[in-house]
Formats: structure tokens, sequence, C-alpha cells
């Protein structure tokens, strides 16, 4: 089949996010001026540079994890292993604000070193971010509603029960991935390539 998005599918649910998948997840932790925590996962996120640590996540329309970004300008990604999906997935609430997502999902909250929004315990890596631009695509159309948070990693914390021979293992944290529809994948299984160098190959 082909579609035309802004003329419409003709399936029973969007097939985009499922297309464009799997999506790591940034569960995203931020404070506000006022001291209020807020804490919401994001599956429009991902890592861009390697030199510095650059992450951004992706705000559909105005929400408390992009507007509290902006008042700090910090916020930390926490690493979705496993054993948090089901805490993950309830933090997507929609709460007002003021209410913290971390007590409502059963989570504990621990200091950063660097930035003021607390980490999640327990999770098997967390990385401290300073926002350093937060931008608004256009569309064909003009504007959009979105806001991209981007942040430079200033911190980096890896739980050692997650390292081995000196190697972060993203099987045995179980990284959860976003897919279409109400699907997660997580990852347990990897393989190995080597990229090829011109000279050789």
């Amino acid at each position: 089949m082909f579609f035309e998005p802004e003329k419409g599918h003709g399936l029973p649910h969007d097939p985009f996010k499922a297309i464009v998948a799997p999506r790591p997840i940034g569960w995203i932790s931020t404070v506000n001026r006022a001291g209020q925590v807020n804490l919401a996962p994001y599956s429009f996120f991902n890592a861009f540079s390697g030199r510095p640590y650059l992450v951004w996540f992706s705000s559909e329309g105005s929400k408390d994890s992009a507007a509290f970004a902006a008042e700090s300008g910090e916020f930390v990604a926490n690493l979705v292993g496993r054993e948090f999906a089901e805490q993950m997935n309830r933090t997507s609430v929609n709460a007002p604000r003021g209410v913290s997502e971390f007590d409502f999902a059963g989570l504990d909250a621990v200091p950063s070193r660097l930035v003021k929004p607390p980490r999640v315990a327990g999770v098997p890596a967390a990385l401290e971010c300073k926002v350093t631009e937060i931008l608004h695509p256009k569309t064909l159309d003009g504007p959009s509603s979105v806001d991209v948070v981007v942040g430079q990693v200033v911190g980096v914390h890896i739980d050692d029960a997650y390292l081995k021979d000196g190697l972060f293992d993203t099987a045995k944290a179980g990284n959860v991935a976003r897919l279409g529809y109400f699907d997660y994948a997580q990852v347990n299984e990897t393989f190995s390539m080597r990229r090829p160098k011109w000279e050789k190959d």
C-alpha cells in the first residue's frame, strides 16, 4: 500500500510509530523553579552526538517535562531497564502539575551530582544533562507545536552490575524500546559487526 499522511491511511491504527521503531525511551526527570518534580517517558528520544554527548527528547504540545527543562535548564534521562517497564508506563499518566510521578509509580528519587533534577533509583544508567537549546521544528505548513529539548550530558551514572569486561551490558539491562500501538520490546540478545575499512576490503 501507499498513502499520503495528510489524506489518511485507512488502517485501524496509524502505522507511523510502528514503522519508525524500535525507539529508545528517555525517562525524563525535571524540576521547575518552585521545586516541583516531574517524571515522564518519551519515545521521541535519542542521542545524536558522541563528542560531546548530546541527547534530545521531543514533546508534542506543551508538557511539563519540556516546560520544567526550559525553566531549570536541566534534565536527567534515565534508562528504562525491563524491570522498570511497568513503572515507566505508570509515569505516562496525565497527572496534574504538582503530582509526583515518582510517588504515583512507587519509585524512589535519588539526588543527581551536577544537576537539580533527581534520578530514578536503581536504573541501570542515567544521564545528567544541561539544556543547550530548545527547537521548534517547522512543517511544510509552518510552525509546529513540537518542543525538541536538546541537552549536553555532563554526568553519566552506570550501575556497576551492568558492566562486563568494561562494556555496558545492554542485554542484561534489558533496555526497553517503544514500538507502535501498545507494543514494547526489550533487548535480550545482541550481535556484533565491525565496520569495514576501505583499505582492507
